[in-house]
């Protein structure tokens, strides 16, 4: 045998060897993390109007409800300009063909905590399931019995424009193998905690990423290239230490900085549509613990 063809014959079964160990550790141990979670679930019955604030918390309402005359409410197609190419969030209402409104429980579970699709595809990491990994039954549960209730929208986002070979959603295995974190945990020293590391996601934009895409911390200590090229500012401690929590408090409500002028961009949005709509007693806890440093 030509020694070429033997070495390609080599190659290719090692990328094989090597591609099935990955997805069957990436698969068992989202596999782990679902049934965890679907053995809390079990029994629990959900909430629409806490599933509601759910949302204001888990910034649902932002990332998918486009800022444009005529856009329906969480009919999705928000692009996020990335390194990678440009991302469009999808569709989440109850319709059945354009949203999620044929999603089961476990469905939408796995979507949330591990980023799997009902049709078993993986999802792009601009969807923050690696922080909604330890977001509790409950609320995950609550958020899907008020998803449930959302006015159907008949449209369906823009498919995403991502460039090769990220544009095979296989190769997000690898990703996740890399950088994604499915370990569940339901212990949190306060609201506040759980709130910015969990639903809140703040991590997820205001922590610095390497050149493919995956957190090199969650710090909070900022991040140069945020969505669409823009800077994120750093949210430690140290950084707002000429902050109060009553400051915090209320850029939180209404987006006011401590120099008087107002944020704008995506931030906006989530104040308008997320922590805005929070409890007064919730953005006390989200400023008392980015203030405690226990974040740094």
């Amino acid at each position: 045998m030509n020694r070429v063809y033997l070495v390609v014959i080599v190659l290719c079964l090692l990328v094989l060897t090597v591609t099935g160990v990955v997805n069957y550790r990436v698969n068992y141990r989202q596999s782990v993390t679902i049934d965890t979670v679907m053995n809390d679930v079990r029994g629990l019955s959900g909430d629409v109007s806490r599933g509601h604030y759910a949302a204001y918390a888990g910034g649902c309402i932002a990332c998918h409800t486009h800022d444009v005359a005529g856009a329906a409410t969480l009919g999705g197609g928000v692009p996020i300009d990335t390194p990678f190419g440009s991302f469009f969030s999808p569709n989440i209402t109850s319709d059945d063909t354009a949203g999620i409104g044929t999603w089961s429980t476990r469905d939408f579970v796995r979507a949330m905590v591990v980023g799997i699709s009902p049709d078993g595809s993986h999802y792009y990491p601009t969807f923050p399931y690696t922080s909604y990994t330890v977001m509790s039954a409950q609320d995950l549960v609550d958020l899907k019995a008020w998803l449930d209730t959302v006015a159907p929208v008949p449209v369906k986002a823009p498919k995403h424009e991502v460039k090769w070979p990220l544009s095979i959603r296989g190769t997000l295995v690898f990703w996740k193998a890399l950088f994604a974190d499915f370990s569940r945990t339901t212990e949190f020293s306060t609201r506040g905690q759980y709130l910015v590391e969990g639903p809140g996601h703040c991590a997820e934009c205001h922590s610095p990423r390497h050149a493919l895409g995956g957190l090199l911390s969650r710090s909070l200590t900022g991040n140069p290239n945020g969505p669409d090229g823009q800077p994120v500012p750093a949210i430690t401690a140290t950084a707002l230490s000429g902050w109060t929590v009553e400051d915090l408090e209320l850029f939180l409500e209404v987006g006011m900085l401590i120099d008087g002028d107002f944020t704008g961009g995506h931030m906006a949005a989530v104040i308008e549509y997320g922590t805005g709509l929070l409890t007064a007693s919730d953005r006390r806890e989200i400023a008392q613990y980015l203030l405690s440093g226990d974040n740094n």
